[in-house]
């Protein structure tokens, strides 16, 4: 859509904008705007937020809030944020009648100079994608990361290089109205996710391809999903835990290789669990053809891990305590359950996002000590596990701190405590981050 900045401010000038929802990725949009001497601004937002209203009136800049903060949605160019979903009929509407739909993300992709690699997956890509920036960094490249990882990389626009690397995860709504794709497309896995957003499951395969189907020189995907091996081209990358590849990475007697060449044992991995070595592997055949693949290596000797991905917190009377908090839904919390060698006792439940427990159930029945359930979904999950072993041993808490507590009551020495919500976060916390700091806060109380 824009060429270059210069493109970017011509098309924009005198124009009318919307800019829906100022939150974490459209605030650097909207100043970039602003630097650009582009004042034509209505920031539309759901929730009056005093920090919203207070930068609209620095600015000079128009504000429509509250429930009806999308009615005659008429200028000429939308911005939405990720959370604001581009086929409400208001939007719909709108590019009907003409608006032109973008986002800040799309944006970048449109200004950005440097090579770009996304990203994308249900499980494992904020791991994948942290894994790939440490070993391309490591390799002597000047690296960027951000997306939904949580950096809004326009921010940074000005500092990128021609010759640098842009790492970035890119979740299903960024991707729903993209029409570029990076120059490395990694698709970790596809599993039932955000249900309670998108349509249907259809809907949110869709939205994952745009990752490669507008032009990506390069393709990485999981040979061992169902859904992602359906992608694969003559041309792509494959990484597989259960086959040797042809051309990709892959597991075989606790040996990593890669085109047949081995990389690396798999006891050279620091992280926990077989989900750490996927996505080792998926990392490996991106940054086959940016690096000498023996940095991996070092990479995997050194590299502790992502916070909030399983996360040791602390060892209290001989219990340790995990903060899982970013396994938002029942896959990334099965992976979760997998990474210990016993039974362990799992906090778990949140909001809703229409997910079935069925798998989540059973793997649960077979791998966890003690369920200690909280939040909107308790009694979904509660009835799936019991639908399981009717005497599987659950304990109900109705608050967070409550939680924790009733698995410190049953916890004994030698046992492993972890929070593995198997939902999303909104019930009692704005995001998985703030329910990551809240549980390793309140243990570290204890």
């Amino acid at each position: 859509m824009f060429t270059d900045l210069n493109d970017f401010k011509h098309k924009l000038e005198g124009k009318t904008i919307a800019i829906l929802g100022l939150g974490i990725s459209n605030l650097p949009l909207v100043k970039l705007m602003l630097g650009l001497g582009i004042t034509n601004i209505t920031v539309r937002d759901k929730n009056p937020d005093p920090q919203v209203s207070f930068f609209t009136r620095a600015h000079g800049l128009k504000r429509i809030t509250g429930e009806s903060y999308l009615e005659n949605l008429t200028e000429d160019y939308i911005f939405r944020s990720p959370g604001i979903m581009p086929t409400l009929p208001e939007i719909r509407k709108a590019v009907e009648n003409g608006s032109v739909l973008s986002s800040e993300m799309e944006v970048f992709f449109d200004l950005c100079p440097a090579k770009i690699i996304g990203i994308t997956g249900s499980d494992g890509k904020t791991t994948t994608t942290t894994l790939i920036y440490e070993i391309l960094k490591k390799a002597g490249y000047t690296c960027h990361l951000g997306g939904n990882i949580g950096h809004p990389l326009l921010e940074d626009l000005q500092n990128i290089q021609p010759e640098d690397l842009v790492i970035v995860e890119l979740s299903s709504f960024q991707l729903m109205t993209m029409q570029k794709s990076p120059d490395i497309a990694l698709v970790t896995n596809l599993s039932p996710n955000h249900l309670d957003k998108h349509t249907d499951m259809e809907e949110y395969i869709q939205a994952k391809t745009n990752i490669f189907s507008h032009g990506a020189s390069k393709t990485v995907f999981n040979l061992e999903n169902d859904i992602t091996k359906g992608f694969l081209r003559d041309d792509s990358l494959a990484f597989s835990l259960k086959q040797p590849v042809e051309k990709g990475a892959y597991l075989q007697n606790d040996t990593i290789y890669f085109n047949g060449e081995e990389v690396m044992k798999r006891s050279d991995i620091l992280l926990p669990g077989i989900h750490n070595v996927d996505n080792y592997l998926a990392a490996i055949c991106v940054v086959s053809s940016l690096c000498d693949l023996s940095i991996v290596k070092e990479v995997a000797r050194e590299f502790g891990g992502v916070e909030h991905r399983i996360e040791f917190v602390r060892e209290l009377d001989g219990v340790r305590y995990y903060n899982d908090s970013i396994a938002s839904s029942p896959t990334r919390a099965i992976a979760g359950l997998r990474s210990f060698n016993q039974k362990i006792i799992v906090i778990a439940g949140g909001s809703d996002k229409k997910i079935p427990f069925d798998s989540y159930a059973k793997e649960v029945c077979e791998r966890v000590k003690y369920l200690v359930l909280v939040g909107q979904t308790k009694e979904q999950i509660k009835a799936a596990v019991l639908a399981e072993n009717p005497d599987f041993p659950i304990l109900e808490a109705e608050t967070f701190t409550q939680a924790i507590d009733l698995a410190k009551a049953h916890a004994t020495s030698g046992d492993v405590v972890m929070l593995s919500p198997a939902c999303p976060s909104f019930d009692f916390f704005k995001n998985f981050m703030e329910r990551g700091k809240t549980f390793k806060d309140y243990v570290k109380s204890l």
